[in-house]
């Protein structure tokens, strides 16, 4: 009897701590997700404001900056819908602001501006910071989708409820972003 009693106990108190564990990691990835958002919502403000600065420079790239604000709006809109999409849209806009910024280097009298340098150090800090948040989203949701699947807590995490998260990922359709650059020299 006691020894029965003993390994219900044990059973119990394995249960209590997977289901903690895996308590603790959802919340670690919402709230990572979370990060990515704050960082995300700074990107998308920070964007108008460069593009208002650039306009006069810029006059005769105008198309470019339609698509800059119509890739922002489409990034802001896709927030909230699910991670698989608004990473879909914030990879559209990120391909649309690297060629904006390349494009910017063309106009000397718009890089000697203090106040667009001032913009787009900030914009580049700020991409920095997604990335980050990013990655750091993704290690979480990794280490979270792993503690469900491994034995014994597979045997048990579907039916208290949980389920693998989706990672912050490259849509296919922009994989060239993957690709190794090629170099001639």
């Amino acid at each position: 009897m006691k020894i029965i009693l003993i390994v219900l106990g044990v059973i119990v108190a394995w249960l209590v701590l997977t289901f903690n564990r895996l308590i603790s990691l959802k919340n670690q990835v919402a709230n990572a997700l979370k990060q990515i958002d704050v960082q995300l919502k700074r990107r998308h403000d920070l964007i108008p404001n460069l593009v208002n600065a650039v306009k006069g420079y810029m006059k005769f790239e105008q198309a470019t900056l339609e698509k800059v604000i119509q890739a922002r709006n489409q990034a802001v809109s896709a927030m909230g819908s699910g991670v698989k999409q608004s990473a879909q849209k914030e990879g559209e806009l990120t391909q649309v602001l690297g060629r904006f910024l390349a494009l910017a280097e063309n106009y000397p009298d718009l890089k000697a501006n203090q106040n667009v340098k001032s913009l787009m150090e900030e914009l580049s800090h700020t991409e920095n910071q997604v990335s980050f948040s990013r990655q750091f989203y993704n290690d979480l949701v990794t280490r979270f989708n792993i503690a469900q699947q491994t034995f014994p807590n597979n045997l048990i995490a579907g039916s208290l409820g949980f389920s693998q998260t989706e990672l912050f990922e490259i849509p296919a359709a922009q994989a060239e972003e993957r690709e190794v650059p090629k170099v001639e020299l």
